[in-house]
Parts: C-alpha cells; sequence; structure tokens
C-alpha cells in the first residue's frame, strides 16, 4: 500500500512539473506561429492520445519521467511549402530564444504559485527553540544555550526550523563567521551569537546542519508509548504493535521517548536489546535487535519504530500566513532565494565544497514525494515548489541538450548573425547526451547507494 501510494505521489508531481514545463513551450510557440504537432508528457509509447482543431496531438506516454513539444521543423522532416511560415526554424531567432526559454520559466511560475499557496493559507510550525547544546559544540562555543529561541541567522529572520536549517544549508563547507541572534522569550531584546565555521562540513554526506553545529530541537517529555510500527523493521520482527508501553529497555527503566528510547536505538546497531513492555495491563519481554545504517560515516540502528501522538505547549507552535496580495512578493522572493540556493549549491558540488553524493536521481525523488505527501498539503507543495525550482535551474544550465544549450546557440546566432555550423552543434550535442546520461547514472547510483545504507 506503501508502494502504490509513493508511485501516485511520484506520478502526480512529475506529471505536474511536466506538463507546466512543456505547456510553457507549447504556449509561446502557439502565439510565435509556430505550429505544435505533438505534445507528450512522458516518453515511450502512448497510454492515450487525443487531437485538437489545429491538428495538434496531446499524448499521455508510457515513461512519466519527462516529456516533449514537437514543432514543426524543416532540420526534423519535409515540410508542406504552405506550412513553411509555420515551421519552428524559420521563426526569427528572439521568437526560437522565447519558446525556449518559456519552459524553465513556467516552472519558476508553478514555484511562485505553490509558495502562495502556502502562504495565504498558512503553516502550523513548531518554533526553533534549542534543546540540549551538545558540549565542546560550535555552538557550545559561541554560548549557545538550552532554551533560547533561534530568530535570526546571517541576517535573515527564522520563524521556524524548516527556515533556520535552509539558512545553515546556504553556508555549507565555508570558513568565516555565522551569526545566530536568539532570545529568551518572546518579547525579549535579541542576543547575538557568534559561531566560527572552518570548512563546515566540506564533502560530508547527508549533512545535518543543525546536528553538526551541536544544536537540537526543544522536545516536551514524551512518553514512550508506541505509535507507528513499520513493516519489514525490527520493531515489527521483535513483536512490538502499536500502544506498547516500553517501560524498560535491557533492565533500565524507561519513562521518555526521546531522552532513553532513541538514543538506546541509534547507540546499538546490530546488537539485541531486551525490550520490557506492558500490553493490555500484561508485562511483557522481547527482544529486538535494530538494523544498522549508515549515516554521515557513523552506524547508527534504526527499528522502524515511531511514537505516539503527544501534544505540544502552545507556546511553542507558530502560525505563518499572510494575506494574497502580501503572499505574492513572499512568494517571488522565496523562489529567487531557493533559486540562488539551488546555483550556488551546484557551484559548491563543482568545487568540492559539498559531496557529489548529495546529487539526487528519481528513486529519491519518489521517496521524497511519497513522504512529503503523507505529511499533508503544505509539504507536498514544498516539495514540487522546490522540485519544480531545481527543474528550471537544470534546464538552464548551458548544456547541448537542455534548453539552456539551445539558448546557447540561439544567443551566438543572434550575435553572429547567423547559426553555428550544423557540425558544432551536432558535436555540442553528443557531449551533452554523454554528460546528461553520465550525471543520471550517477544520481541513480548514488540512489542504490541510499538503499543500501
Amino acid at each position: 500500500m506503501d508502494l502504490l501510494f509513493t508511485l501516485l505521489a511520484t506520478v502526480v508531481a512529475l506529471g505536474l512539473l511536466v506538463t507546466i514545463h512543456e505547456y510553457g513551450h507549447f504556449w509561446v510557440a502557439r502565439r510565435c506561429g509556430v505550429k505544435v504537432l505533438r505534445f507528450s508528457v512522458g516518453f515511450g509509447p502512448a497510454l492515450y492520445s487525443w487531437h485538437d482543431k489545429r491538428g495538434t496531438e496531446y499524448a499521455i506516454a508510457a515513461i512519466p519521467l519527462g516529456g516533449y513539444v514537437k514543432m514543426l521543423d524543416e532540420r526534423e522532416g519535409p515540410v508542406d511549402p504552405a506550412e513553411l511560415d509555420q515551421a519552428f526554424n524559420r521563426k526569427d531567432v528572439k521568437q526560437r530564444i522565447a519558446v525556449v526559454i518559456a519552459g524553465p520559466l513556467a516552472n519558476f511560475l508553478l514555484a511562485i504559485a505553490a509558495f502562495w499557496l502556502i502562504a495565504v493559507f498558512g503553516i502550523t510550525t513548531l518554533a526553533p527553540v534549542l534543546g540540549p547544546v551538545e558540549q565542546g559544540s560550535v555552538a557550545a562555543r559561541a554560548g549557545l544555550v538550552e532554551g533560547l529561541e533561534v530568530v535570526e541567522v546571517d541576517g535573515t529572520p527564522t520563524r521556524s526550523w524548516q527556515e533556520v536549517n535552509l539558512q545553515l544549508v546556504r553556508r555549507l563547507g565555508e570558513t568565516g563567521q555565522m551569526q545566530i541572534k536568539a532570545i529568551e522569550a518572546v518579547g525579549a531584546t535579541p542576543q547575538t551569537y557568534t559561531l566560527v565555521l572552518s570548512e563546515w562540513l566540506r564533502g560530508a554526506d547527508q549533512p545535518d546542519p543543525i546536528r553538526a553545529l551541536g544544536l537540537a530541537s526543544w522536545q516536551p517529555d514524551v512518553l514512550p508509548l508506541v505509535g507507528e510500527v513499520s513493516d519489514g523493521g525490527a520493531a515489527q520482527a521483535a513483536g512490538l504493535q502499536s500502544g506498547d508501553m516500553i517501560v524498560s529497555i535491557d533492565g533500565e527503566p524507561v519513562n521518555n521517548w526521546i531522552t532513553q528510547v532513541v538514543p538506546a536505538i541509534q547507540g546499538n546497531a546490530d546488537r539485541a536489546l531486551n525490550i520490557g513492555i506492558e500490553r493490555d495491563g500484561q508485562h511483557q519481554n522481547v527482544t529486538m535487535v535494530p538494523q544498522g545504517r549508515e549515516q554521515n560515516g557513523k552506524v547508527s540502528g534504526f527499528a522502524g519504530l515511531g511514537v505516539a501522538a503527544f501534544e505540544w505547549p502552545d507556546n511553542m507552535i507558530r502560525e505563518i500566513n499572510y494575506n494574497p496580495l502580501v503572499a505574492i512578493p513572499v512568494a517571488v522572493g522565496k523562489t529567487w532565494d531557493m533559486t540562488v540556493l539551488t546555483l550556488d549549491s551546484l557551484k559548491k558540488m563543482l568545487t568540492g565544497l559539498v559531496s557529489a553524493k548529495n546529487l539526487s536521481g528519481p528513486i529519491t525523488i519518489a521517496k521524497v514525494a511519497g513522504a512529503s505527501a503523507k505529511s499533508g498539503p503544505e509539504s507536498f507543495l514544498n516539495f514540487i515548489a522546490y522540485l519544480s525550482i531545481s527543474l528550471g535551474v537544470l534546464n538552464l544550465l548551458p548544456i547541448p541538450v537542455l534548453d539552456g544549450g539551445h539558448l546557447v546557440y540561439y544567443s551566438a546566432e543572434w550575435i553572429r548573425g547567423k547559426p553555428l555550423s550544423e557540425r558544432l552543434q551536432a558535436w555540442g550535442l553528443q557531449i551533452g547526451v554523454a554528460l546528461i546520461a553520465g550525471v543520471m547514472l550517477f544520481a541513480i547510483f548514488n540512489d542504490i547507494s541510499r538503499l543500501g545504507s
């Protein structure tokens, strides 16, 4: 059932992104007088297709990992002399540039729309209040202590842990100072704390910026009551069930999920634990062996076990929303920030400041799609916005075969007054195909490696 849900969420997300991207090309092509022969969502054989009164075929194809808009073009086949004025290659270079750039632009507009919806309908989130600060950590040396609420990172306001994490990600691989402002209570005067970074998390696989600084989120006292038990996990193999109360681990009394159950599981990978539980008023003991998984070079135990729902104090909850007009610049600003962050991350990946192992492929995208859809509409919309921005940025890279590569060719034609030679374009295309294929294979390899860990 989980697999079907994940596949459905993936198809919906990719289908929406591809449709919007290709519709951008389609819409501008039509307005430039280009005849569109086919609008396909997906590759491969068509599962369903139809034609409009202009003769354009619309198709939903079998492989939902992309799409295309096929236009009338003399370079791809004979064109009826009566339709030469509708051929893409006969259009002015400025019109061809407009058609090419419209796809990525549509992705950015989709991201703005998604962020606007989130801003208008609002989100409920946890305040970024610090839990225990690790002794000797970067944060501890700067003077940060438990109970402070982070209100600003490097001059950018932060009202949630997501916003804090986003600002920290910007500093991956860097050396220098990070400025964090925090308050002791709502309404108090913010105090500035200076954190010293030195090639911070440079080249780290799957970095965890918050934990790397020695920070953790504040947690309430949480009863060790089992909520979710994942299929195929160590907890299910041990016989644990939803509703079980964990009362001891290896003979030690347990009364808190966060401070006792979680560390015991994570710190005992592949080691048998004696778990004392209460079920229906009866005491039982079960043996559980947490599965070892590598994260950031360390092996941690995982049990496929979730805590039952619990209430957070009202003073730890933040409601964030905007009126529809104010939400427009908020959405545009967030799209711009994420675009800049994506480009900066690519630059850091190329220079080795960020590990290339963070590059993700279709398997990871599918997993995140399913997880975000389960978390609710706000999380799923955020995922769509981030992925849409990534798709827009990727397509604008100056690599032949991508939209950005075509923009390079057409811009050169505009400057020179004539197109580049067919031989040069064909050579560039071969390099582009090889480069994209290599990146895709590497991303899929990363996906498989994560599954193995």
